[in-house]
């Protein structure tokens, strides 16, 4: 069996698993059993059950990614916050597939502070690809922080998005039209302190600034 067919079998064996039972009662000899592969061709490929959830979320990043990009024709005409609030429902369109299986995830994570690190550290290397799909810096220390920033809005969303019944996710939209709204003012101060790490001193800000508008500050995002 191929490497990529060995890596995709495993992921899918693991989230039909984990829809059924909490992530710490997955072995990996129950994944491999389920997924019909060797222990020895997925010892190849995943060390820890901690590399599966890995795979997962790269596998998710890469079905958002192949949807759209600034060099696919996303429109950097358009608001920042647009632009990322169009990411980042792709982002759980990928995941509606597997709702049990992020609820499961949700719920293991509260009682499991290791692997609610080990989400949180994947969900930060994600909103870093998130933020590039959408046509937003997130290189330095201020992408660090906006990548950070955007992974905690990300888990608040999910929150929503797994209590939503609504098929239009209306709840989860509206939830996330005022986060990223929020967001904005939050990181924008984000972005005060990495400037004061770097040089010292904060930035200078102008006593008024009328033409500074909620669309113009959209031009440089602070997510």
């Amino acid at each position: 069996m191929a490497s990529q067919t060995i890596r995709d079998a495993c992921i899918r064996a693991f989230l039909d698993l984990l829809a059924q039972r909490p992530f710490e009662r997955i072995s990996l000899s129950d994944v491999a059993t389920h997924a019909g592969v060797a222990l020895s061709e997925m010892r190849a490929e995943f060390s820890t059950p901690f590399d599966l959830l890995d795979g997962f979320m790269r596998q998710t990043d890469r079905q958002v990614l192949s949807e759209g990009t600034p060099e696919d024709g996303i429109d950097l005409e358009e608001p920042a916050r647009e632009r990322l609030f169009e990411v980042l429902m792709r982002r759980l369109d990928a995941l509606e597939p597997h709702r049990d299986a992020v609820a499961s995830l949700a719920r293991s994570a509260r009682r499991d502070p290791r692997l609610a690190l080990a989400l949180f550290a994947g969900s930060v290397r994600a909103q870093r690809w998130m933020l590039a799909a959408a046509g937003i810096d997130a290189t330095g220390l201020e992408g660090d922080l906006r990548a950070r920033g955007l992974a905690v809005l990300f888990t608040r969303l999910v929150e929503v998005w797994l209590k939503d019944e609504d098929p239009g996710l209306s709840r989860t939209m509206a939830h996330l039209d005022t986060q990223l709204q929020q967001g904005a003012r939050l990181l924008g101060m984000m972005d005060d302190v990495a400037t004061i790490l770097r040089f010292g001193r904060p930035p200078r800000r102008r006593a008024a600034a009328p033409a500074e508008t909620a669309e113009t500050a959209d031009l440089n995002p602070p997510l």
